[in-house]
């Protein structure tokens, strides 16, 4: 009896530990400061958008390499029912399953080994905004933020049984892991400003930083770090200067106002310097880093004296993460006339450079240029041009600052300068790979612009207020449409990169030259692998896969046009690569070697739902810009 007793406790027993061990089991797996730290170690998981904190976009995977690549095939594939739009996210892995967004802001999530949807979230954004000329009319009402180049969204975050997203209307939005439901919301700037949110959040700390974008509307741009269990703002940093007449947030707003003054009223416009896209993080020198956008508006006289430098506009700057406390800034583009921002990824690594090993920070911006900095100090050590240029004559060797051309300063008189607007670099991500010392970059096309200054400038709520004039293929100028002049149609924003010319390129960081070009290919970000491997795409819609070391084409399949940035992780002993792909209704593509699945037919566009009565539409959609 006593035995048997026992035997029934220590059946008691061995349940609750059972049950105690996979409740144990369950809180392990959900990401941590830890993960994070940790992430892309293994290879896994890709726990951040860009792989890790370091923005390297590199696995140490090497199942699939370069002598197998060639066996991959389709292990599944997940419609994702997206609207019309260009899809720019990389896909977040974590515990099995698969967290991705599309346009307007949707997030889903599926499972990783199958591609079977296990939630759907839709931040129903208005797909309209007011009219322009509104402004000021209580009357007219908003139903939908003011963007600049579609309805674009670049991914979430992960951390503590959430999903972070943020949304077109500038709301930041936590979502339940396992179910999808809110958990809560905030909403970042004032719902009746024209900002907007398309880059993914980061985790650091345990915090969730996030910036916004709107710099094409002239709002003044900042960044932001939020508690992720209750949504409290936590810290802000403006990167242009408010008000000069009301105390400023702190010393580096008040060094940034001496390099704004002059007639402009900029405090008024906003003055832009958005940070839209990149942020990354160094955990031993405990820097947060990222990138701004140009200043609003373009021309410089209708904001500022001429010749000023405008800080923080097409910089990058360096913060302590757990106060926001400004640290360092290097700026590209002083005064920036051309649509220069410097959102690229920021890419860390640690470089032999003159026979010492040199912590740096990597960013090839919009304005043609690779940089390499000292990411402790943000001291210039190299830059070199990817592209023609006209707008410099070249850079400080000492201090990276550019020589600009004074021809580049146009006014009234047309002024052709390459590159353009849509730049030779943007929110496509490049990769770095450790072993070959490589840094990966597509697009690698510039193109050149016509810019002339509207010769007069009014800003106008909800539009484009740049204060140019853009030109048609027949030359013919749309006047003050570009300018924002009141009761104006809404002037389309600037073309993006044509596909003629794309190309992917090996860059060496060191020095300052390209090791090899793959033509023909440009259509999305990066990712490359200790397998020897970088994946990237082209704008006729081929996903490829390239030798690291050489740049020898070694895979290519058809799949739908339009690519955001691929990933790899492991499940179950094996290695799978998924990429996001499509600019009507778009697909998560899961590859796998030897993988079965028959590559699905193009699904049929989608028309636009109509604008209701008296609303105007959207832009379309520019993979360029913000």
């Amino acid at each position: 009896m006593k035995t048997r007793n026992g035997n029934k406790w220590c059946l008691l027993a061995a349940a609750v530990a059972l049950a105690t061990w996979a409740t144990a089991a369950q809180e392990a797996y959900r990401v941590d400061d830890k993960s994070l730290l940790n992430g892309g170690k293994t290879g896994d998981e890709w726990l951040m958008n860009a792989g890790d904190y370091a923005q390297k976009r590199y696995s140490p995977l090497k199942q699939i390499d370069a002598s197998n690549v060639k066996r991959l095939g389709l292990a599944w594939y997940y419609d994702t029912g997206s609207l019309p739009g260009t899809l720019e996210a990389s896909p977040i892995v974590s515990n099995g399953t698969l967290y991705g967004t599309v346009t307007w802001g949707v997030v889903f999530a599926v499972d990783a080994r199958t591609g079977k949807e296990l939630w759907r979230w839709d931040p129903q954004v208005g797909h309209q905004n007011f009219p322009p000329g509104s402004a000021g009319d209580p009357n007219k009402v908003r139903t939908g933020p003011s963007l600049c180049c579609g309805p674009g969204n670049r991914g979430v975050a992960v951390y503590g049984g959430k999903v972070y997203v943020g949304t077109l209307d500038a709301r930041l939005v936590a979502l339940d892991a396992k179910t999808g439901k809110v958990a809560w919301e905030v909403q970042t700037a004032d719902k009746n400003a024209d900002y907007s949110i398309t880059g993914a959040p980061l985790i650091v700390k345990g915090k969730v930083i996030i910036g916004n974008g709107g710099g094409e509307f002239a709002v003044r741009g900042y960044i932001s770090a939020y508690d992720p269990e209750t949504g409290k703002l936590i810290w802000r940093f403006y990167t242009v200067p408010g008000d000069p007449s009301k105390p400023f947030e702190n010393k580096a707003m008040e060094v940034a106002a001496k390099t704004w003054s002059g007639d402009g009223d900029w405090w008024k416009l906003g003055g832009g310097g958005n940070p839209w896209n990149s942020i990354s993080y160094d955990p031993q020198l405990d820097l947060l880093y990222f990138g701004t956008g140009q200043a609003g508006p373009w021309v410089q006289k209708y904001r500022s004296a001429m010749g000023k430098d405008n800080l923080y506009i097409c910089s990058i700057i360096a913060v302590k993460p757990d106060t926001g406390k400004f640290v360092w800034y290097f700026q590209t583009t002083p005064g920036d006339e051309w649509d220069y921002d410097s959102i690229s990824d920021l890419v860390l690594a640690d470089l032999r450079i003159d026979g010492k090993v040199r912590k740096v920070i990597m960013q090839a911006p919009k304005n043609g240029y690779f940089y390499v900095l000292d990411r402790k100090t943000g001291k210039f050590i190299s830059g070199a041009p990817l592209q023609k240029i006209t707008w410099a004559k070249g850079l400080d060797p000492k201090t990276g600052r550019p020589i600009i051309n004074p021809e580049a300063h146009f006014g009234t008189t047309p002024v052709i300068i390459w590159p353009g607007p849509g730049g030779g670099h943007v929110w496509q991500g490049m990769s770095f790979n450790p072993q070959t010392g490589l840094v990966y970059i597509t697009p690698g096309a510039a193109t050149s612009f016509s810019y002339i200054q509207a010769p007069e400038f009014k800003p106008e709520l909800g539009a484009y207020n740049w204060g140019i004039i853009f030109r048609d293929a027949s030359g013919r100028g749309t006047g003050p449409v570009a300018a924002g002049a009141n009761g104006a149609p809404r002037p389309p924003p600037p073309p993006p990169t044509p596909p003629a010319g794309n190309f992917l390129f090996g860059w060496d960081p060191v020095t300052e030259t390209e090791r090899w070009r793959a033509a023909a290919t440009g259509g999305g970000g990066t990712m490359t692998t200790a397998g020897n491997l970088v994946f990237a795409a082209s704008n006729a819609g081929d996903f490829e896969a390239f030798s690291a070391d050489k740049g020898e084409k070694l895979w290519s399949v058809k799949l739908l046009q339009g690519f955001a940035n691929p990933v790899t992780y492991m499940l179950d002993g094996k290695q799978y690569v998924s990429v996001l792909a499509g600019r009507n209704k778009g697909r998560v593509y899961t590859f796998v070697l030897d993988g079965t699945e028959p590559i699905p037919a193009s699904a049929a566009a989608a028309p636009p739902p109509p604008p209701p009565a008296g609303t105007a539409p959207q832009a379309p959609t520019n993979q360029n810009q913000q």
